[in-house]
């Protein structure tokens, strides 16, 4: 499989995850978010991924009111950059080990549309459909998205016009994307995540990257990420199999050992890499042409 010689660069600006008090370069109000989307578009990025927090506490928040703030404001500086959107908030589910039918704190579990008003109310780029279900991490906390949850929200994706990136968390959750595009759920050209080294889903090794690359349908785009240390030598890795990337303090919050990052470096470093490798870095108009989006 050829190299890669043109590289979408996505950044994960914030996510969901416990980050906020690991790092001070986390962003978390929706001004915060906004400059640090520019100013990872300014440092390379073709596409930034967008969560929202809650202003005052940091924590996870689906609010539509923050995603509209966040994209206004990265709108009103001009700024030339591919707007992904995540709708992959509203599938957690905490269980009591002990009453698993009873349900813990942390537990923030909707329908697949309950997942979609700031999708419908902005019409981004693109938004994210997380492929299937996950244990994840430790504990008793599950990510759920079951096969009639993703039906419905493919369906509702694919009428209002937005392209979905299809988050791959393992083996069976891509098996199942295949299926979304056999149906006629989902158009060309498809476009994948493999998000790799979540615990409970797929390792973050190459021989599997290279299987799950193997698998996906003809003409799909994609792109993996990896966790941690991992994410830039996972940048080499997914350039090497012809995919492109994702850096950002979604996934990871260091530069070296003790070193924290911002988002617009860990761009920066991600830029650097793929020129050494010998390939240039896409452009947001270059991205939307692969990717088949218009230019809202």
């Amino acid at each position: 499989m050829p190299v890669n010689d043109s590289v979408i660069i996505t950044c994960a600006l914030t996510g969901a995850g416990d980050t906020v008090g690991r790092s001070p370069h986390v962003p978390v109000t929706p001004e915060q978010i906004a400059r640090n989307a520019v100013e990872a578009a300014e440092a390379g990025a073709a596409v930034v991924h967008i969560h929202v927090r809650d202003p005052e506490t940091g924590a996870p928040s689906r609010d539509p009111r923050l995603y509209r703030e966040v994209v206004e404001r990265v709108k009103e500086t001009g700024t030339d950059v591919v707007i992904n959107l995540t709708a992959g908030m509203g599938g957690d589910l905490v269980i009591d080990p002990e009453e698993p039918l009873r349900h813990l704190p942390g537990t923030d579990l909707v329908n697949g549309l309950e997942r979609l008003p700031h999708v419908e109310d902005l019409l981004p780029d693109i938004c994210t459909l997380d492929c299937g279900s996950l244990n994840f991490g430790e504990g008793s906390n599950l990510y759920v998205s079951t096969p009639d949850m993703l039906r419905t929200g493919a369906r509702r994706i694919q009428e209002l016009g937005v392209r979905p990136e299809l988050e791959i968390f393992d083996t069976g959750q891509l098996w199942f994307a295949k299926q979304l595009l056999a149906e006629g759920l989902l158009d060309d050209p498809t476009v994948f995540q493999l998000c790799m080294g979540i615990p409970w889903g797929a390792p973050a090794e190459p021989g599997v990257l290279k299987a799950m690359v193997d698998i996906l349908p003809e003409g799909a785009q994609w792109a993996s990420f990896a966790l941690g240390r991992m994410q830039m030598p996972w940048v080499a890795q997914s350039i090497l199999l012809g995919g492109n990337v994702r850096v950002g303090l979604e996934d990871n919050l260091y530069l070296g050992k003790g070193v924290k990052a911002t988002n617009a470096q860990l761009v920066e470093r991600a830029v650097r890499i793929t020129e050494l490798l010998g390939a240039a870095v896409a452009t947001p108009d270059q991205a939307r042409e692969r990717l088949g989006l218009k230019k809202r």
